[in-house]
């Protein structure tokens, strides 16, 4: 599970409350810790923070971190203790035993085929802890494959153990990177003991090739699926990798960017404009839309054509400007004619189609800088974004109670708007309350007329449309609705699906900022907007709190943002428009007269 890195989406201090609940759940799901010790891991007034995270396969977990040390991970409700814990109290856990080589199989996730010796007795999903021989210090969290009695009735073939995290991977290595502790193991040491040394080196290989065939069944049974190929060449040349190696290429890929950073950065902003410059000629810019607004081509076309994880800046350039570059396209490479139509400002009046260097550049595969809404688009990234299912429900009010009491609801009970009409008309159909000259039309009986008229209709109203009918009975119960976040369970609230609101404030003299709020509503992660629109407008964001709320933040972005704000949710995230809260205020295009 952290093979690869994962993602910090916050991380805040432990509440007292929480930490209250936080000692008792480790309490029940480990009986076996003492008061002291549950003190020790959970102490009562030093710092203990709550980090929310994205596994790289899309899992949300909490970490609890100590001294800057994940203590626990929290996954689907249940507590997984770390290696930082378990080398405190190495007995917390049943154990299984394996040899030294098979840590490099369990770090890029691989199960565990554990000798038979000293089997502990486990039942399937109990979580347990992996040592290696002669130390018992564990090196491996998971949960058991299958029960002990499965594993002897299997002749100890197949997965035992589904490892969660692993001493070397990247939840170790988001503590202090600290070391096992030297635990002796006097079973493992009577191996040696014995004279049986060799033996142990036949174990050792078996059970490292066990691993790789179970790998290998794993690999090819994924490999049926569609769409599973890269992924299984990926996760296998991962593990192929020794610690060592994964160790000298992040070391090499460092310094290798280090150098690329210290070397000449104007050169690569440089390249980088050129690149976008062409893109966008070969690809954007269209013959009829000449002459063009040289700042409407930087903007609706050179930025768009931006390779994904890289952002586009004139001032880190050697030209400053976007003037002076586009002139140097003008000399130098004679690919556009620039000029000043109005008085400052300029416009491409001509483009060079038949220019050597514009014919033969190739438009990169990976164009749409937008295609995932967070920048980082290596191991670690998340899922692509999809909306919630938003569905409108409505609950029985007091008053409506008798029209629902023949289906047996009751004052609360909460219906979709199709189980609502199917209800009414039952109970019409029922009391043949329907009008024998138009069939269009509803007689108002007592029941009726208490539930959906006024009291200034009561002598008047003596009949209902079908559509009005609904239209009384819906407006007279309490509005619901139902959100379902992929991958969760649905959540039913009352009153309005709060909308995502967009707004624009001054600042200064004459400045002005674009505000978007509740954009957690909708599962969507504020940052990764803000990052978003930062590629999208070329505007600097930042994250601010909202007053009065703990939990949410608000999106800030320079400029009058709204149109770009708008089309990013609708287009992009799929969120309905009747979910967005103030695109009217959206600057108005049109000449000035």
């Amino acid at each position: 599970m952290f093979a690869r890195q994962f993602r910090v989406r916050s991380n805040t201090a432990i509440k007292g409350s929480d930490r209250r609940k936080l000692k008792a759940d480790i309490s029940a799901a480990f009986p076996s810790l003492t008061a002291d010790e549950l003190t020790e891991l959970v102490p009562n007034k030093e710092e203990l923070n709550v980090v929310k995270i994205y596994a790289h396969k899309g899992d949300a977990l909490t970490l609890y971190v100590l001294h800057k040390n994940p203590l626990f991970f929290e996954l689907e409700k249940r507590l997984y203790p770390t290696v930082y814990v378990l080398w405190r109290y190495p007995a917390l856990l049943p154990t299984f035993r394996t040899w030294p080589p098979v840590l490099q199989k369990l770090v890029g996730g691989a199960g565990v085929v554990v000798p038979s010796s000293g089997l502990p007795e486990v039942k399937r999903g109990d979580c347990c802890s992996v040592t290696l021989v002669n130390n018992r210090a564990p090196v491996a969290v998971g949960s058991a494959a299958v029960s002990s009695g499965e594993m002897r009735s299997l002749g100890m073939k197949g997965r035992g153990v589904c490892v969660l995290h692993a001493y070397m991977d990247n939840l170790w290595a988001f503590g202090d990177k600290s070391a096992p502790p030297s635990l002796p193991d006097a079973e493992g040491e009577g191996l040696e003991v014995n004279g049986e040394e060799y033996e142990a080196d036949d174990i050792e290989e078996e059970e490292v090739e066990k691993c790789e065939e179970e790998e290998q069944e794993e690999q090819e049974e994924q490999e049926r699926t569609p769409g599973a190929k890269v992924t299984n060449q990926a996760r296998s040349g991962l593990e192929e990798l020794s610690l060592a190696e994964q160790e000298e290429e992040r070391g090499d890929g460092e310094e290798e960017a280090n150098q690329d950073d210290l070397k000449m950065p104007q050169e690569i902003m440089d390249a980088l404009l050129l690149r976008c410059f062409l893109h966008a000629l070969k690809s954007k810019v269209k013959k009829s839309e000449l002459p063009l607004l040289t700042s409407t081509f930087l903007r609706n076309h050179m930025f768009s054509c931006c390779p994904s994880g890289t952002q586009l800046d004139i001032k880190k350039s050697s030209y400053k400007k976007l003037s002076k570059f586009l002139q140097a396209m003008q000399k130098q490479h004679n690919l556009v004619r620039v000029r000043e139509l109005t008085k400052g400002v300029e416009s491409i009046v001509e483009v060079d189609w038949k220019n050597r260097e514009l014919r033969y550049f190739k438009v990169p595969e990976e164009t749409d800088d937008e295609a995932s809404p967070a920048p980082d688009r290596g191991d670690g990234a998340e899922p692509p974004y999809r909306p919630p299912e938003i569905t409108a429900l409505y609950s029985v009010s007091s008053r409506l109670e008798p029209l629902f009491l023949d289906a047996k609801k009751r004052k609360g009970t909460i219906l979709q708007p199709e189980e609502v009409r199917h209800i009414v008309t039952e109970y019409v159909k029922n009391n043949e309350l329907v009008d024998e000259n138009n069939k269009n039309y509803v007689t108002i009986n007592p029941t009726l007329c208490d539930c959906l008229l006024e009291k200034s209709e009561y002598q008047e109203v003596e009949s209902l449309k079908w559509d009005d009918l609904f239209s009384r009975a819906l407006g007279r119960m309490q509005e619901c609705y139902q959100v379902v976040y992929p991958g969760h369970a649905p959540i039913r609230k009352k009153g309005h699906m709060e909308p995502i609101d967009i707004s624009v404030a001054s600042r200064g003299s004459n400045k002005k900022v674009t505000l978007i709020k509740n954009l957690e509503v909708y599962g969507l992660d504020p940052a990764a907007v803000g990052t978003a629109l930062q590629r999208r407008v070329q505007a600097s964001s930042v994250l601010q709190p909202i007053p009065g709320s703990k939990d949410k933040v608000l999106v800030q972005i320079q400029g009058n943002q709204i149109h770009q704000v708008g089309n990013l949710l609708i287009d992009h995230y799929q969120i309905p428009r009747k979910y967005i809260q103030g695109l009217d205020k959206a600057p108005k295009g049109g000449k000035k007269k």
